[in-house]
């Protein structure tokens, strides 16, 4: 049975690597990493909303929600978090769990809502992310809608910025995924991500 999930999309970065600007609106190929991204999540989700600050309109044609951060000053990715979190509990209110994903992954896997699900479940954890090769993705989570107000008092109230840190606390379990024949959370970062990506895009299904 499908857990009713809904998507978060952070988009919010500065891409400071890639001298400012949206790193989801880069093109991949003939696509944006944004619309790689959408035709890959949706199918998983109830519905998804955006997290971007600045003008919104620049993100119209996607007929999505585009929320900014309701914490001052780029506080980072649990800014964003916690933004998702409360649109959907005054919006979805029925919903328990939101997924986030950060804004320049193009090669998002077609399971990732159902395997983090599988991966919370089985750990009895209330907070799952995705683990590939060596590395943790802590901005590739599910989240407890349920647990905003924790989040809202850690960020406003104790500073805190690092996601690995607000989720120990509660537990975290971990999907794993492989990484042939690519990384599924390959992120673009550099002007040499986005020919790389170019180039594994074009071998894909």
């Amino acid at each position: 049975m499908r857990t009713e999930t809904f998507g978060l999309v952070l988009a919010g970065g500065l891409a400071r690597r890639m001298g400012g600007g949206d790193k989801a609106l880069i093109r991949i190929g003939s696509e944006t990493i944004l619309s790689r991204s959408l035709a890959r999540l949706t199918p998983q989700v109830t519905g998804i909303v955006l997290n971007a600050n600045g003008d919104p309109a620049r993100f119209s044609s996607l007929g999505l929600p585009v929320i900014a951060d309701s914490v001052p000053n780029f506080a980072g990715p649990l800014a964003g978090v916690l933004a998702g979190l409360d649109w959907v509990a005054a919006n979805w209110p029925q919903i328990e769990w939101v997924v986030s994903v950060p804004g320049d992954c193009p090669f998002l896997p077609r399971d990732l809502v159902p395997r983090l699900h599988a991966a919370r479940a089985k750990e009895n954890k209330p907070l799952a992310c995705a683990h590939s090769g060596d590395w943790r993705h802590p901005v590739v989570g599910l989240w407890r809608v349920a647990l905003r107000e924790d989040l809202r008092r850690a960020i406003t109230r104790e500073g805190l910025r690092k996601i690995e840190v607000w989720t120990a606390r509660y537990g975290v379990a971990l999907a794993d995924w492989p990484t042939d024949p690519v990384d599924p959370f390959f992120n673009v970062n550099t002007p040499e991500d986005v020919e790389t990506a170019t180039r594994l895009a074009s071998s894909l299904p």
